[in-house]
């Protein structure tokens, strides 16, 4: 590769040096990311790692994919960012969804698998209803983020809504199609593509599950697709409209699956592996909408590494509120400590003409309260 004359043996050198230099960092970065890799508890849903490492991700040291993710990661790789901006999407979103909650989709220190114990549960046993939320929110991300960077021209492999042209009619008229819809089905259909393919590769009811829940989280962003228009006329009157389909803010979905998470049905699947009833005949039958599992829930007060759990020691909680973020509930009747913090806010803010706000900033006291561990011999039961 540094091939030179006899005369110029100084710049062999150099470049020979160089070589080792750039070999020596290259092999550095790889080890650290096996290190990452090799320190991170392994879970089924592996392709998780990818929004864990971002644009570091190296498709063949992800664990635990199977060879059409690998494959699908090695050709794609601009889409395997725009995965990895999905899954930074549905943790927000999750975590917000059961902030007050004693499972609030909270991660432990140096977990990759961005949902510790609990997603190792839900990769071992699946049935819980917390991971029939986890596959569908999960889903409904990649689908979002996937959509989003194709409108925003992000993506070698698609754009814009190709369909969405001429013309076409609502409850307001006929109006044009323009501008940049949305390209939902390609997000839809590359997300089914890559999460879906590990669950083919076996016939069982963890599987079975999955892709039901898979299916009802990529399916919830459509739901929300909504159509925006812009005005053409005398005085901005609408005699002409030019429109276009968006998504909706994934706010949105993650409301809609956290309804679904309250409803969601008790099944068991069919001795064939083919299909699956309710569990309870007095329940209605589980649709294509519905979330379903086949497996209680831990109560997560203890911290339990069988059932996932991290418990609820010194978890923050609401002393007036009688609801699931309350002392009692969330602290599950082991009480809870109380400390006063000063806390500086703004106050007496008065507006200044042109145009700016000035406040003061005041000190104030305020009780936080904490739920109380456990006691040693309670906790080493779970442990």
């Amino acid at each position: 590769m540094f091939a030179f004359t006899k005369g110029h043996g100084s710049l062999r050198i150099l470049g020979e040096s160089a070589a080792r230099a750039t070999g020596a960092s290259s092999r550095r970065c790889c080890a650290f990311i096996l290190l990452i890799l090799i320190l991170t508890p392994r879970v089924d849903s592996s392709w998780w790692y990818i929004g864990a490492l971002g644009a570091r991700v190296i498709c063949d040291n992800v664990p635990g994919l199977v060879n059409k993710q690998r494959q699908l990661c090695q050709k794609y790789p601009d889409v395997m960012q725009s995965i990895s901006e999905g899954g930074k999407e549905w943790i927000r979103e999750c975590q917000h969804q059961f902030r007050h909650h004693r499972w609030n989709c909270s991660t432990i220190e140096r977990d990759h698998t961005v949902f510790g114990r609990v997603m190792q549960r839900t990769s071992i046993c699946v049935g819980s209803r917390e991971a029939a939320f986890v596959y569908a929110i999960s889903s409904a991300g990649v689908v979002y983020a996937i959509t989003r960077a194709c409108s925003q021209g992000e993506l070698r492999t698609c754009n814009c809504d190709p369909h969405k042209r001429g013309k076409a009619r609502d409850e307001r008229g006929e109006f044009d199609w323009g501008g940049c819809s949305d390209n939902i089905n390609y997000g839809i259909k590359f997300a089914k593509a890559f999460i879906d393919a590990k669950e083919r590769t076996v016939k069982d009811a963890r599987a079975l599950v999955n892709l039901h829940n898979n299916r009802c989280g990529r399916m919830s962003v459509k739901r929300f697709m909504k159509l925006e228009c812009k005005c053409h006329g005398v005085s901005g009157s609408c005699t002409l409209r030019t429109c276009w389909l968006a998504m909706s803010d994934f706010r949105k979905t993650g409301d809609y699956l956290r309804k679904k998470y309250n409803g969601a049905i008790e099944v068991t699947v069919n001795q064939d592996g083919a299909g699956f009833t309710v569990a309870h005949k007095d329940f209605r039958n589980a649709t294509k909408n519905d979330l379903v599992y086949f497996e209680n829930s831990p109560d997560y007060c203890l911290m339990d590494k069988a059932a996932g759990s991290l418990g609820t020691a010194g978890r923050v909680c609401n002393k007036s509120s009688r609801g699931t973020d309350g002392c009692e509930v969330m602290c599950c009747g082991r009480g809870y400590d109380t400390t006063r913090v000063k806390r500086i806010t703004k106050c007496e803010c008065k507006f200044k003409w042109c145009c700016a706000v000035e406040c003061k900033d005041c000190e104030e006291a305020v009780d936080i309260h904490t739920c109380k561990a456990p006691k040693r011999a309670e906790w080493l039961d779970q442990t």
